[in-house]
């Protein structure tokens, strides 16, 4: 569905008199087969909308290409655009205009007889749990609905492949789990692909098959959530002492258990990375009774896609300073 290879992007800029050139996307290679729900993930900065735009048509490649739906993005963008369903992160909803006049102008711009566009856009309404608003202004209704009539206008012309960039950004709980559903639903209920780029590690890790992490404009891994997450190095043992007295003993029983790592501590704290963490802290906490050392709380977390973020960049996806 899409086939990347060596895509790449530069931009001119200037830097006082200088003319300088900036690699913003630098050879990525990208697979997506039908079906699947892919996430697209990397820090700002890293290259990941310059790629989206360069897989939407929006913006040309420099150099390497790619197909997306079966066609080329830079011989035949016009083929491409028929083919997929765009919903922009900033929505492209008049707050103005009633959502089934919205609906349905969409569909006109592909050539959907009047009619039929009706039809499929209050097929669509009752799909996405929208009832009752086709006649009501975008701006009365919540984040959440106007969300869901994004989607079902990227969806009104039956799009193979669909690309959603940030969809539940500025959504609360309630609303985003709900929007979830829905994502899923494009598969499951429709058969759609979709290509899906998000700030939210839960949110990718719920509902992809595999993603993508692109820093620095080069994609830095691909696999599933759960491979990704194995190679971070254990699982995460976080002790507090109740005593400080202790915590320089706490630091060598926990240092001393196979395959630790990254062991850090501060204050009443002291942490590591332990493979099969479950299995060694029996032990551990047996150890540390024998030796006097009082514990005020123990935690044990499983890697996280923000661990595998820092593990990979050296920086948390939600860094809102990187480059």
């Amino acid at each position: 569905m899409i086939h990347a290879r060596g895509l790449t992007r530069t931009f001119e800029t200037r830097r006082g008199r200088d003319k300088v050139t900036l690699t913003a996307v630098d050879g990525v290679d990208i697979d997506v087969e039908d079906g699947e729900i892919v996430g697209f993930l990397g820090p700002n900065g890293a290259g990941k909308t310059t790629t989206l735009k360069m897989l939407t048509t929006l913006l040309k490649p420099t150099s390497g290409g790619a197909t997306v739906a079966g066609h080329d993005v830079a011989t035949d963008p016009v083929a491409v655009r028929q083919s997929i369903g765009y919903v922009s992160q900033s929505g492209a909803v008049s707050g103005e205009a009633r959502a089934g006049d919205e609906i349905v102008d969409h569909a006109l711009l592909y050539g959907i007889p009047r009619a039929r566009a009706v039809a499929r856009g209050q097929e669509l309404m009752e799909q996405f749990d929208l009832p009752g608003i086709w006649s009501r202004q975008a701006k009365t209704l919540s984040g959440g609905q106007r969300r869901r009539l994004d989607i079902a206008m990227g969806l009104i012309h039956d799009p193979r492949l669909i690309f959603l960039d940030e969809p539940t950004t500025g959504l609360d709980p309630q609303a985003r789990a709900n929007l979830w559903a829905h994502i899923s639903g494009l598969r499951t209920g429709l058969g759609s692909t979709v290509f899906l780029t998000t700030h939210y590690l839960d949110e990718a890790d719920a509902l992809c098959d595999r993603i993508f992490v692109i820093d620095h404009g080069q994609i830095v891994a691909s696999d599933t959530p759960d491979h990704l997450k194995r190679a971070v190095r254990g699982d995460l043992i976080e002790l507090t002492v109740a005593e400080s007295g202790g915590l320089s003993e706490a630091s060598q029983q926990l240092a001393g258990l196979d395959g630790a790592n990254e062991l850090s501590s501060s204050e009443l704290v002291v942490s590591a990375r332990i493979p099969n963490a479950g299995s060694a802290l029996p032990g551990l906490l047996k150890r540390l009774d024998a030796a006097g050392v009082e514990l005020a709380a123990v935690e044990v977390r499983r890697p996280t896609l923000d661990d595998v973020f820092l593990t990979l960049t050296g920086r948390s996806l939600r860094d809102d300073d990187a480059a």
